[in-house]
Formats: C-alpha cells, sequence, structure tokens
C-alpha cells in the first residue's frame, strides 16, 4: 500500500528524491530549476511528482516513487499557475532533501546522516538551502550519491 508524502520529487534517470518544506519554501521552484539541469541522457532529470508523492516499497525492498493520480503530469509554478508537465511514471526512491534556512544546513554532513523511514526503508535526510544558485546540482549529486550507496547495500 502506498503512503503518501507531501513535497515534490525529482528524479535523475532511475534515481528520485523527495523535496521537503514548509509552505512556499521554494518546493516547486527548486524541482523546476532541477528539470534545467543540462545531463546525459543516462540521468536526465525528469519531474516524478508536485506537491503529494505515493511511495511504496517492493517486494525487493526498495522504495518507488510516483504521482498521485489527479496529480499527474501537473506542476504549479509560482506565477504561472498549474502547468502541465509529463511526470515519470515512477523512480526509485533514494533521499530526502529537507528545504531549510541557510544557517541550519552543515557545513559537513554528519558521519550518520538522520534518516525518513518509510515503510522499513531508512533514506537518507540532506538538508539545503532551496534558493541558492548551486542548489539544484546538489539534490542531483545527493541523488546520484545515495543512489551509489544503495546499489553497494
Amino acid at each position: 500500500m502506498a503512503e503518501l508524502v507531501y513535497g515534490s520529487c525529482v528524479a535523475f534517470g532511475p534515481y528520485a528524491a523527495i523535496l521537503r518544506g514548509e509552505s512556499g519554501s521554494g518546493k516547486s521552484d527548486l524541482a523546476l530549476r532541477c528539470l534545467s539541469l543540462v545531463d546525459d541522457a543516462k540521468h536526465m532529470p525528469r519531474l516524478v511528482a508536485d506537491d503529494q508523492v505515493n511511495v511504496r516499497r517492493s517486494e525487493d525492498g526498495l522504495l518507488h516513487a510516483s504521482p498521485p493520480k489527479p496529480l499527474e503530469n501537473k506542476m504549479e509554478v509560482r506565477g504561472l499557475g498549474i502547468i502541465d508537465v509529463e511526470c515519470l511514471p515512477e523512480a526509485q526512491l533514494v533521499a530526502v532533501c529537507d528545504l531549510v534556512e541557510e544557517a541550519a544546513v552543515p557545513r559537513m554532513p554528519p558521519e550518520h546522516p538522520d534518516t525518513l523511514t518509510i515503510d522499513g526503508v531508512a533514506l537518507p535526510i540532506i538538508r539545503l538551502a532551496p534558493f541558492h544558485a548551486s542548489a539544484a546540482m546538489k539534490v542531483r549529486l545527493a541523488v546520484l550519491a545515495a543512489a551509489s550507496s544503495s546499489i553497494r547495500r
């Protein structure tokens, strides 16, 4: 059974992260900036879901993110309203990015990062300041690093 998580979800290739934060914290804006990153075909950025994300655990123990049907292929863009964006139907969820004030972002990540556990699977939580110029690239790097780590397990 799927668990509903509030946030936006972006994928780089088959791997994704959920962007969480308070209302108005920049989740959709950061997701939109992630989509604008130029990348190779193997790690092409794609929107999975905006505002709400279905998360389910598969038989192989991996978490998968998908858009709730009513929000599928939709994204809220401040100033433009709700726009149509082709969403990736599903991606392997490997990380959570919590959007926080700059002062709450550690210079160096802790040796043992906080985690969010969904259906028995722990995901690393990365804290990011959403409006930094490098925030979208940091999401990409976090997703690919977490994917590499989860593949080695």
